[in-house]
C-alpha cells in the first residue's frame, strides 16, 4: 500500500534524528523526542514509515517491558538496548535509533491506583542519566571508559504529564504533539483505502462524515467491510469444521473477492462502529460496580462513645460541646478545603518497610467527593491500619493528577 507520511511528522522526526548525529559547536541537543497525542492517531505507525523512508534501523522497547518483579531489570534493559544500538551505528555505518513505545503506560503515574515502584523510579532516573550523558552509558557491574556513539531516543505516549517532570524538561526531551489536521487525515485515510478504488473526493466525504474519529477508526472500518464474506465462508464450512479448514488445511487459504467499498456502505458500517463506541461510553458499568463496592467497603467503623464536655459558661450555666469525630480539627478543615475546590479524596496506607520505597496502597477508597464519606472512610482506615502510615491524597479529576499528599498517621515513635 502507498501509505501516507504526514510532512510535518516526517520533518520533525528527520530534524531531531539528524541533529543528534551532527556535532554543532556550542549547541546542546535534546537526546529524546517525545511524540504524544490522542490514542489511535498512528504515532507509532508514522514513525515506522518515516524510519523506512530514511533507511533508519530501530531498536524497540515496549512500555510493558518497563516493569518487572526484579528491581532494576527494566533500567538495565534500557542501558543494554542503548549500547546495542550504539554498536549497530558503529558496525552498520548508518543511522539507528532507540524507540520506546507507550512510555507513559510503563513509567507514568495516572491516578491514586497507580503504584510508583522502584522500577518506575529507576526507569525515569536511567533515561535522565542517558539524556545527560549520551556517550557514557554503563551497564551495572561493569565499566567501559571508551565513549560510545550517541543514539537518538524516540518515545511515544498519550499523556506525558503523567511522567516524572524532570525527565520531560526541555533540555532532555523535545516534545511533539501529534494531532493530525484534516489534510493529514485525508492523506492517511487515502493511503489506507488506496487499493480499493475510492476517489479522493469520496475519501474527503468519508473523513468529513466522521470528523472526530482517530486514524485507527478507518483501519477498523476497512477491516469490518470483509466481515460479511468471512461470515458467509464460516456458514459454508460450518462452525464445526472452520478450525481444520483454516489452520493446517491441505486446501490452502481461502480466497475472498474484493468487497463493496462504495461510500454509502462505508458510512453505514462506520455509523455502526460509532454506535458501539457510544455504548461503551454511556454504559459506565464500572462506576456502578464501584458504587456497589464502595457501599460495602465504606461502612464507617463504629466510633467510640464520646462523652460531651461540659464547661462553665460566663453566666454560670453549663455549656455542652458535642464532638462528632475524633479526627483533629486541622484534618477536617483540610478535607473541607480539598472538596470545596472540586477535588476528590483518597486515603492510602503503607507499612514501615514499604514506606522506605514509597510503595503506598489504597485503603479501598475510590474518588470520595463528600465530606461525611471522607471522614468516615478516614476513620475506618486509621482504625484498620493503626500501626502503619496513613496519608490523605487530594486528586484533581480534570487534570488526573495529585494536588495534595499529607501524612495523617505515623507508627508510634515516628516523626
Amino acid at each position: 500500500m502507498a501509505y501516507y507520511i504526514a510532512p510535518r511528522f516526517l520533518d520533525k522526526l528527520a530534524v531531531h534524528i539528524t541533529k543528534n548525529f551532527l556535532n554543532i559547536p556550542g549547541i546542546r541537543v535534546p537526546l529524546i523526542l517525545g511524540i504524544h497525542g490522542r490514542k489511535g492517531e498512528g504515532k507509532t505507525f508514522q514513525c515506522e514509515l518515516a524510519f523506512e523512508k530514511m533507511g533508519i534501523e530501530v531498536t524497540l522497547i515496549s512500555g510493558g517491558e518497563l516493569e518487572s518483579p526484579d528491581a532494576g531489570d527494566p533500567a538495565r534493559l534500557i542501558r543494554l538496548r542503548y549500547r546495542e544500538t550504539a554498536e549497530l551505528i558503529k558496525v552498520r555505518g548508518k543511522m539507528c535509533v532507540l524507540m520506546i513505545n507507550d512510555l507513559d503506560a510503563g513509567a507514568g503515574r495516572f491516578d491514586e491506583g497507580t503504584q510508583y515502584t522502584v522500577n518506575t523510579q529507576l526507569v525515569n532516573a536511567t533515561l535522565m542519566n542517558i539524556a545527560d550523558n549520551p556517550t557514557d552509558v554503563q551497564l551495572p557491574g561493569s565499566y567501559d571508559s571508551n565513549p560510545i556513539r550517541r543514539v537518538p531516543i524516540i518515545v511515544t505516549g498519550n499523556d506525558f504529564s503523567t511522567l516524572y517532570a524532570p525527565l520531560i524538561r526541555d533540555g532532555r526531551m523535545e516534545k511533539f504533539y501529534w494531532d493530525p489536521n484534516r489534510d493529514d487525515k485525508v492523506g492517511i485515510v487515502g493511503g489506507i483505502f488506496a487499493e480499493d478504488g475510492i476517489s479522493p473526493r469520496e475519501i474527503e466525504q468519508l473523513v468529513d462524515t466522521f470528523p472526530n474519529q482517530s486514524i485507527d477508526f478507518y483501519s477498523a472500518l476497512r477491516s469490518r467491510i470483509y466481515d460479511e464474506q468471512i461470515r458467509q465462508f464460516i456458514h459454508q464450512v460450518g462452525y464445526e469444521g472452520i478450525s481444520s479448514r483454516v489452520v493446517n488445511s491441505l486446501e490452502g487459504p481461502p480466497a475472498f473477492k474484493k468487497p463493496n467499498f462504495n461510500l454509502s456502505h462505508l458510512i453505514e458500517s462506520g455509523k455502526f462502529i460509532v454506535g458501539e463506541q457510544q455504548r461503551v461510553e454511556t454504559s459506565q458499568l464500572v462506576d456502578e460496580y464501584n458504587r456497589l463496592n464502595r457501599g460495602r467497603s465504606y461502612q464507617p467503623a463504629p466510633l467510640p462513645e464520646v462523652t460531651p464536655k461540659i464547661q462553665p459558661s460566663t453566666n454560670g450555666s453549663p455549656t455542652h460541646h458535642s464532638v462528632s469525630s475524633h479526627l483533629s480539627l486541622e484534618t477536617q478543615e483540610q478535607i473541607r478545603q480539598i472538596l470545596s475546590q472540586g477535588h476528590q479524596i483518597n486515603f492510602e496506607h503503607v507499612d514501615e518497610r514499604r514506606f522506605r520505597i514509597g510503595s503506598w496502597q489504597s485503603c479501598g477508597t475510590i474518588h470520595i467527593d463528600a465530606e461525611s464519606d471522607a471522614i468516615s472512610a478516614l476513620e475506618a482506615c486509621l482504625a484498620e491500619y493503626s500501626g502503619e502510615y496513613v496519608r490523605l491524597v487530594g486528586i484533581d479529576p480534570k487534570a488526573k493528577r495529585r494536588v495534595v499528599e499529607t501524612i495523617i498517621q505515623r507508627p508510634n515513635g515516628k516523626n
